[in-house]
């Protein structure tokens, strides 16, 4: 393994522009455009693996993914709960573009992700990609919402998280039906049992796998766990120490390593880019050392755990404290696929491919990052060590706090947020508070 510190980096310009070379020489002369799969986990924090600090479970195949590829200390997602997060990861766009920013969609709801809007999948398919959604999708129920109207040819899963099933709704009177399950179009099942969604997910990706054909393939897989109610199958009931949290996190792990099996297996592994993280932080888990939760803009809202890896063409052992954030696997993802993304798309999100094959000697610039909270109003941004918080909704108590001030972390020194820097450096609150200001008004 080796520790990569952004800030300590030198870059030899001669020796860069070759070894770039070599790796665009690579992935040019690969056979076959690379299989991607996107292992989505929910509400799982950002101390919710081995390798970032688990205690009482173990995660010994996603801790032995992490040491086959690079494992990111600075990994974001651009929301604090499920649905605009989601927004975000498969268009590459804050969500506020898809006017998804605002808090979650129920089972009430009449909108969702605009069949105009161009997703991860409609990207991949355009080239020449197998595409598939397994697990929970969030982004609407009603028909022209859901997968197979968004690029992806099959879908096998459910429309929202597995709170809503049979819920009601006491404020609006609205009782939500069993949870549907679905297989592409059709609903197969009303309330299934949820121990099993796990397993049952894990057990389609394979099958996804072993029945491939001779396109690449993309495979979404969203797991509903560990969002509340937990549920795992009799196989992890009290495998850990951690109750039955520890043993939902485990049995996700366990997926992890079947579906990494079956991609050895295939001989295909080698070709798979596969990358894990979560949609936010953690509501019943750990985001350790980091301040804050699921649906707060602390960090612990939506600093998550985050591993890519490409055993054929991206490095083994890397830890690198670089910010990136599921924005930029958009178009990472066309660049390695060969494909090209509309001009009119507007895209948030940067193409790292060249990072990841070479996180070395390659540098990302600095950038701004946004933090939109549940309310969907911008409560902070970062940009290089610093962030800012000049509002906030949920994760402050005014009654014992006081009234919220104006708030400057400096996160190389405070990953914690523990100390408000403000008055120390007004230049830099005036120049981030205008940064916010400028881009929220940019997506009115």
């Amino acid at each position: 393994m080796y520790l990569i510190n952004s800030s300590l980096r030198l870059l030899p310009v001669l020796l860069l522009s070759i070894i770039f070379s070599a790796c665009e020489q690579k992935v040019g002369n690969t056979i076959s455009p690379p299989n991607i799969i996107v292992f989505f986990t929910d509400d799982q924090g950002y101390a919710d693996l081995g390798v970032y600090g688990a205690e009482d479970f173990e995660t010994p195949h996603l801790d032995q993914l992490a040491s086959e590829g690079i494992r990111f200390t600075n990994f974001y997602v651009p929301a604090t709960v499920c649905t605009p997060s989601r927004a975000g990861l498969l268009t590459g766009q804050y969500p506020k573009r898809s006017n998804l920013h605002e808090a979650v969609l129920f089972p009430y709801s009449e909108g969702g992700l605009s069949p105009q809007a161009f997703t991860m999948a409609e990207l991949l398919k355009g080239a020449g990609y197998s595409t598939a959604c397994i697990g929970k999708w969030h982004l609407g129920h009603k028909d022209e919402y859901m997968p197979y109207n968004q690029g992806f040819d099959t879908f096998y899963g459910v429309p929202y998280s597995n709170d809503m099933d049979n819920y009601y709704y006491k404020n609006i009177d609205f009782q939500s039906p069993p949870l549907p399950f679905y297989e592409n179009t059709k609903v197969i099942e009303n309330g299934p049992d949820q121990r099993y969604l796990t397993k049952r997910y894990t057990e389609e990706t394979v099958k996804r796998i072993k029945n491939r054909g001779e396109k690449p393939f993309f495979i979404y897989l969203a797991h509903n766990m560990p969002h509340t109610p937990l549920f795992a199958s009799p196989a992890f009931e009290g495998k850990s120490k951690n109750g039955l949290y520890g043993d939902v996190i485990m049995e996700l792990d366990w997926s992890a390593g079947e579906i990494i099996n079956a991609l050895k297996e295939e001989g295909i592994y080698e070709n798979t880019i596969f990358v894990f993280t979560s949609d936010n932080g953690p509501a019943k888990g750990s985001a350790k050392p980091l301040r804050g939760k699921k649906a707060q803009t602390w960090e612990g809202g939506q600093r998550v755990p985050g591993i890519i890896t490409w055993p054929g063409s991206i490095p083994r052992g890397v830890v690198t404290d670089e910010f990136v954030s599921t924005l930029d696997l958009f178009p990472t993802f066309a660049k390695l696929a060969s494909t090209k993304i509309p001009e009119e798309i507007k895209i948030d999100g940067m193409d790292i491919s060249a990072f990841l094959m070479n996180p070395k000697n390659e540098n990302l610039p600095e950038r701004p990052f946004y933090f939109y909270a549940r309310n969907g109003e911008l409560e902070a941004i970062r940009l290089g060590k610093w962030k800012l918080h000049t509002k906030k909704s949920i994760g402050w108590n005014e009654k014992s706090e006081g009234s919220f001030l104006v708030s400057l972390y400096d996160l190389e020194n405070d990953v914690s947020e523990k100390t408000n820097v403000a008055e120390l450096h007004p230049k830099i609150v005036n120049k981030l508070t205008i940064m916010a200001q400028e881009f929220d008004s940019s997506l009115q």
